[in-house]
């Protein structure tokens, strides 16, 4: 747009379009527009991004033979690797992993400002890492990309820091769901993974972006989506102490994942060498997915596989092919998968790969719950129905990775359709939240950056305070005296102000200290002082300050500790003004009755 119109030309046709939005379109109803706009973009790049991954993966694997080693398996995952990091390095030039985390911190720390690239770098980056075998998912990558498309045009029509959230959730429920075909999981994922503080006149427009992204994917695809489950065991009641075992052995295998994910991408961020970290990474994907090749890819071929009650075809193309028919070595194997796919996820991502955690938790989930029931029904206790327990084991997995539990069960139920297992889910997913709590406070999403302050939650206040900013704040209705001013000067200050304190500042306006009325007020009526009393003499430097770079949080905690009432603003020496808790505790209360007001 920039080079059709030039850059003077676009800035004022764009002027004109936001004076004209505002004077014709009440903001409500361009807010339910823009909605829509979102929605629709998002789901066409979760459309493209999932069958561009897909095409990649088929033109890659689709002649390979299932009963014979394909020894590409071991080369594919580096050449994914490879291209991902050339493009990110020498085109992007910015670091677009972890996608959920990046929006988090956005929220918290950049006014939920995310780059313009983000609404096609990680689809592209996403497709080499995944198409090529990359133990990873797309969900992330979407998922950052629909936020993105919602920040951006939301910035573009000058909205403010509420409607930029709220338009990144729509970017977020809407490629949630459109590459499930999961319009409800979208809406719920947007307000539990990302926990934004939104009103019910916020769900409007979530619920426009996500079911105009699920119609688009049903227009294109149809009903292909990407799991399908087929109930043939109803639910039992007999095995609800099953699925609450389920649950925590999958809140268990979710506390593994979590902390062997960051082990391994902690070990890989001390490699210096950028073309190290790619070649150990590869080497180590590659040599796993020959070991173990359901680890190729997201892994939902895998989970279907399970689902069609074909999980010993999990087996195909590796060198354990003939243990197809022992029920002992294959959960021997599914116990290796479990095992190893949290290894490979994490050195794909670790080595330069991009990609999400979404997919690798279902289908870990999807083994766990596969390897539970199997495991059970070998020892002859029981005869559980082992592809209800996969499904089950997904949302645990889900509900415990992610702490989201309500993401985890209507998610899983939309994306499988096995709206009849709604109880088993719930029990599962429950006790597996309940299980991983015990011991994770934080989900792999949240955990860094709850360590470094840098995540604001579902409290609004903390919202709140992210909101306002200091400078706003500042206060310079105060009367200023030289350096070298008397005790006259001062008097004469005295009588036409309305403050009680008074900054001692030299022509550079740096602070040299500060009076207060109380310390001096037996001393203004001696006249014969006026003139023989300095300023210096009387003035005292604060102890507390504030720095115009601190958060309001940080202001809030140093009104706290020092008990003060008004504490000087100070940038590298130079006084700015005061901040009085007065003010900021009432622009607190508006911004706060703003907030909640829609």
């Amino acid at each position: 747009m920039y080079r059709i119109l030039g850059k003077k030309a676009y800035k004022h046709w764009l002027n004109k379009l936001i004076v004209w939005r505002i004077a014709r379109i009440p903001e409500k109803q361009f807010i339910y527009i823009l909605s829509l706009i979102v929605g629709v973009v998002s789901g066409l790049a979760a459309l493209a991004l999932k069958n561009l991954i897909h095409f990649i993966a088929g033109q890659l694997t689709s002649w390979f033979d299932s009963d014979s080693i394909s020894y590409l398996y071991l080369v594919y995952p580096l050449v994914g690797i490879f291209f991902t990091a050339l493009f990110v390095r020498f085109i992007v030039k910015d670091n677009i992993g972890h996608g959920v985390s990046k929006i988090l911190y956005s929220i918290s720390r950049q006014n939920s400002r995310l780059r313009r690239h983000n609404t096609w770098s990680s689809m592209i980056a996403s497709s080499f890492t995944i198409g090529f075998g990359g133990s990873v998912g797309a969900e992330a990558p979407v998922v950052l990309t629909g936020a993105s498309i919602g920040s951006n045009l939301a910035r573009l029509f000058k909205l403010n820091y509420k409607y930029i959230t709220l338009m990144i959730g729509c970017g977020a429920a809407g490629g949630i769901a459109g590459i499930f075909n999961a319009p409800i999981a979208g809406i719920v994922f947007t307000l539990e993974v990302l926990m934004l503080d939104l009103t019910m006149a916020h769900l409007i427009p979530l619920l426009i972006s996500s079911v105009t992204a699920t119609i688009l994917s049903y227009f294109f695809m149809g009903e292909g989506v990407l799991l399908r489950f087929s109930l043939v065991n109803d639910f039992n009641v007999d095995n609800v102490w099953f699925y609450i075992l389920l649950g925590i052995f999958s809140g268990l295998v979710a506390i593994y994942f979590t902390r062997m994910t960051m082990f391994v991408e902690s070990r890989f961020k001390k490699i210096k060498s950028w073309g190290l970290r790619l070649l150990l990474g590869g080497i180590v994907m590659g040599v796993m997915v020959f070991v173990f090749p359901p680890l190729w890819g997201e892994g939902y071929t895998g989970i279907v596989t399970i689902f069609n009650g074909q999980g010993n075809e999990l087996l195909n193309n590796s060198m354990f092919f003939s243990w197809k028919n022992n029920e002992y070595l294959i959960v021997l194997f599914l116990a290796g998968v479990l095992i190893f796919k949290v290894i490979a996820m994490a050195a794909t991502t670790g080595s330069g790969g991009v990609g999400g955690i979404f997919a690798p938790t279902l289908f870990m989930g999807a083994v766990a719950g596969f390897f539970f029931a199997k495991f059970l029904n070998i020892s002859n206790s029981v005869m559980l129905p082992e592809d209800n327990f996969a499904l089950a084991g997904m949302a645990g997995m889900m509900a415990a990775v992610m702490h989201a539990p309500l993401t985890a069960i209507f998610l899983t139920a939309e994306i499988t359709r096995g709206y009849d297992m709604f109880i088993p889910l719930i029990i599962t997913s429950t006790a597996a939240y309940l299980t991983i709590m015990r011991f994770e406070p934080h989900s792999v999403y949240t955990k860094q950056l709850a360590k470094s302050g840098d995540l604001i939650t579902h409290h609004k206040d903390k919202a709140v305070l992210k909101l306002m900013e200091v400078r706003q704040l500042i206060e310079t209705d105060f009367e200023e005296l030289s350096t070298g001013a008397t005790l006259g000067d001062l008097v004469k200050a005295i009588s036409h102000s309305k403050r009680n304190l008074y900054p001692v500042v030299d022509p550079n306006r740096v602070l040299h200290g500060m009076v207060k009325l109380a310390d001096v007020k037996n001393l203004i009526f001696e006249q014969e002082l006026y003139d023989k009393v300095k300023v210096k003499d009387l003035m005292y430097m604060p102890e507390h300050y504030i720095s115009p770079t601190d958060t309001m949080e940080k202001v809030a905690e140093k009104f706290e500790s020092s008990g003060r009432y008004n504490l000087a603003v100070i940038d590298n020496g130079k006084y700015l003004g005061f901040i009085s808790r007065a003010v900021a505790f009432s622009k607190y209360r508006k911004m706060l009755q703003d907030f909640s007001n829609e």
